[in-house]
């Protein structure tokens, strides 16, 4: 079974739940608290053992390259102003992994997207984190979580969460088998389906590790839902050919495309944060207890 080194990001979306906050700066680098949404997903797939990660971006995308770069000047600045430690972070972000960047020329989908790492994959199993979905875990990654499942089963992964009935006629819905524990066995999905379609209210959410005959199925996918080459639609037909299993992750998911989950990221990556997290929630205590909720 071969290991799981490579990742692809997709961050080509345009953004448009949350304008006009991504008029100009694209939504990967919508902040939680003092890090870039972008960067939690790095992160995550540095700390599940991945070693090269390609970032596909879109046109107007070119800050997220130069948040991954080295900043001479930046750096030159910190370094006589003596501040050593935020010199020594933005040395950090510039040496995560392998990172490298390709342009999906046309939004046509996600799965469009994911094809345009075909040849950065290489015929290598590749783990996929949605661009939009930053998932924080007190314990292992979640991708770990679903690498380790691919490398148990030899089976395609997907990361699902149970949503509720308005979510899954917006996201995917799996047939899924109960293994053990969190782990399941998926045998058929569909993308965005009506409400008579709904095979379970299990929902694919932001993870995903993915053999390397992907890349044929989605060259044969033709579009579907919203007219795109939809991801699901190649994964459905791997569920049929082949099975996939799906992993109840640990973790919570933000949706950093919608302004409810950007809040919800801001607030409780806040409390947690070992630098202000005591005084944020003093502030909220007393903000709470100064609002009339009636």
């Amino acid at each position: 079974m071969q290991k799981v080194k490579k990742a692809i990001i997709p961050a080509a979306g345009l953004g448009t739940r949350v304008l006009p906050a991504t008029k100009a700066m694209p939504k990967e680098l919508l902040p939680i608290v003092d890090k870039p949404a972008i960067q939690y997903i790095v992160e995550e797939a540095v700390a599940s053992g991945i070693e090269d990660i390609l970032i596909i971006t879109s046109r107007g995308k070119d800050l997220i390259v130069d948040h991954f770069d080295r900043s001479p000047e930046l750096e030159s600045r910190l370094e006589k102003g003596g501040k050593l430690e935020a010199l020594e972070e933005v040395k950090r972000i510039a040496s995560l992994c392998n990172i490298s960047f390709i342009r999906q020329k046309e939004i046509l989908g996600l799965g469009h997207a994911v094809l345009q790492a075909k040849t950065f994959a290489g015929g290598d199993p590749v783990a996929v984190l949605y661009g939009d979905d930053v998932i924080m875990s007190e314990r292992k990654p979640v991708c770990r979580q679903l690498i380790d499942a691919y490398e148990t089963y030899g089976k395609g992964v997907v990361g699902v969460k149970e949503v509720s009935t308005e979510q899954i006629l917006k996201y995917c819905s799996l047939a899924v088998e109960k293994i053990k524990d969190n782990i399941y066995t998926c045998s058929d999905m569909i993308e965005k389906p009506r409400k008579e379609e709904i095979l379970s209210h299990f929902a694919i959410l932001g993870r995903c590790v993915l053999p390397p005959e992907i890349f044929q199925l989605l060259e044969e996918t033709q579009p579907g839902a919203g007219g795109e080459i939809q991801l699901t639609d190649a994964m459905a037909r791997l569920c049929r050919s082949e099975g996939m299993i799906a992993v109840d992750f640990d973790g919570k998911r933000y949706d950093m495309g919608n302004k409810l989950g950007i809040m919800e990221a801001a607030v409780e990556t806040a409390l947690r944060h070992p630098e202000i997290g005591k005084e944020f929630r003093d502030y909220l205590k007393n903000l709470v207890s100064s609002i009339d909720f009636s």
